[in-house]
């Protein structure tokens, strides 16, 4: 047997080293880009006891953004295995390290000085783990040696990172730092949203193409499976709710029991339920095929049905009753989050309630294929914030001779207020309260699925906004945001804050 082993292998090889009275130290982490600051932190752990074992975070579990880690598994095992000072290597498939401390069940569990205190940990973790190891007898130790960052020598000495972020990197880094914008993100933790928007179901069939139909021009293919997700102001909803304990999501929906349990069972632990029901309204579901390139994990549609009304309207007696429930509860919410995706919710009764009672109005009004030119932000006389993407914002202002910039600053004129308009592959560009344009590039070209992105950029930002966070901020935080949710299929998870926090770590680490 050589060093690399398995959790299983090891826990056998755990009970002959207790018979022999030899003592066990534990160092885990992702070890990317393995330095003299680890080889250091080795020989000090390895001076603990009688055998290192060392492990691994895996690819799959890595919570340090997009393109990362940039050594696979594979390579990064070897690598630790010729170190002479380590005894094993074992991979750890898990976000945390309590599957390794269960089988390797160490005396001595080894961490860098940087984690000594605890409030400075970001994923919150340290002391559960601690917790593990004097569970099975063992204690923690923090080494005492120069910390090293392997993050910061990927992103300065390999191409981790493009130029164009780490300029935009080494500029943000001078008027802030990651304190100041962590400082930001845990004041979401109190804030009161009330989310609004139309519920929808994001139903993915996944399918291989097999060709054109032999006697048609439409493709012919191959079903594996199908998922279903929460979409819609459901995921802006579940997003929020990542960082702040006072969501609530209002909306109608129509009186199918299995979606009514679907949403109770998913959500009802992370927010605030507060639905209206209709017996003739359906609730929206919109159906799209999907292909995976053979190549990478990259999904393509190839086409979609959606379940809308003709007219987009829903029952008068049930919208009534969601306008009541708005004037009864907006007045307890410090902010509000709409989500206009257009198809019917949000009428002109609707629309006037939510401009004239919100305390802080956060407005995306969506374009979409069924609502194509018919749902303008423009309609709005009020938005404390807003988001839109450069389709939305072309049609808003239907003239071919004003230039991308320029439409933005007239939409903030029209509000007069501040915003953002999110430009795909390009990034995003801010609007401050005065004016001043601020461009933030996209944080990573490597896409599962785009779907998700918009949405959660727009429950990051505007909530760092209603808290009073500077507009390049919001966009920084919304960016990495749409990064994170551009790697996820569909809305089939929420972004986590932790993931948030840890990506943003490796950005600046530079």
């Amino acid at each position: 047997m050589g060093k690399i082993v398995t959790r299983d292998e090891f826990k056998t090889i755990r009970k002959e080293l207790k018979v022999n009275n030899r003592k066990v130290v534990l160092c885990h982490g992702v070890f990317d880009l393995v330095h003299l600051g680890h080889i250091l932190h080795f020989e000090e752990a390895k001076s603990l006891g009688d055998i290192l074992v060392v492990s691994i975070t895996a690819s799959n579990y890595v919570r340090k953004g997009p393109d990362r880690p940039y050594f696979d598994d594979e390579m990064r095992l070897k690598f630790l295995s010729a170190i002479e000072v380590i005894d094993y290597v074992i991979l750890s498939e898990n976000y945390t390290v309590s599957d390794i401390i269960e089988s390797v069940e160490p005396d001595i569990y080894v961490k860098g000085q940087e984690y000594a205190k605890e409030e400075d940990d970001i994923t919150g973790k340290i002391g559960e783990e601690t917790a593990l190891v004097k569970k099975h007898g063992g204690k923690i130790y923090f080494t005492t040696g120069q910390v090293f960052s392997s993050t910061k020598l990927i992103n300065n000495l390999l191409p981790a990172l493009s130029e164009e972020i780490k300029q935009f990197i080494y500029d943000f880094k001078t008027r802030y730092d990651f304190n100041d914008i962590r400082e930001y993100i845990e004041k979401i933790k109190d804030l009161k949203v009330l989310v609004v928007g139309e519920i929808i179901i994001d139903e993915y069939v996944f399918c291989s193409i097999q060709g054109l139909m032999s006697k048609d021009t439409g493709y012919s293919s191959r079903y594996i499976n199908s998922e279903q997700y929460l979409g819609g102001a459901v995921a802006i909803a579940r997003h929020i709710a990542q960082f702040s304990e006072n969501v609530c999501i209002t909306s109608i929906i129509g009186n199918e029991k299995n979606i009514h349990s679907r949403l109770l069972n998913d959500l009802s632990n992370q927010m605030r339920i507060d639905l209206e029901y209709s017996d003739t309204y359906k609730t929206i579901i919109k159906t799209r095929y999907i292909t995976e390139n053979e190549k990478r994990e990259e999904f393509h549609k190839i086409f979609s049905i959606n379940n809308l009304s003709n007219n987009m309207q829903i029952d008068n007696d049930v919208m009534i009753r969601f306008r009541n429930k708005l004037t009864d509860i907006i007045s307890s919410f410090d902010v509000v989050i709409l989500c206009d995706f257009g198809h019917g919710l949000i009428d002109e009764n609707v629309r006037e309630l939510l401009e004239n009672k919100a305390k802080f109005l956060a407005i995306n009004c969506q374009t979409n294929s069924s609502n194509y030119g018919m749902n303008l932000i423009t309609k709005y006389k009020r938005a404390d914030t807003f988001v839109l993407d450069q389709k939305e914002l072309k049609l808003a202002f239907s003239d071919y001779s004003l230039e991308e910039i320029k439409a933005l600053k007239k939409l903030s004129k029209h509000f007069e207020s501040a915003g953002w308009l999110t430009q795909g592959a390009a990034g995003a560009t801010a609007i401050d309260e005065e004016g001043k344009i601020t461009q933030c590039p996209a944080f990573t070209l490597k896409v599962k699925d785009t779907i998700g992105a918009g949405d959660a950029f727009f429950s990051l930002a505007s909530t760092c906004a209603a808290v009073g966070a500077p507009y390049e901020v919001g966009a920084f935080v919304g960016n990495i945001a749409g990064a994170l949710a551009s790697n996820i299929i569909g809305n089939k998870t929420s972004i986590e804050k932790v993931n948030i926090l840890k990506y943003m770590n490796t950005l600046l680490n530079i």
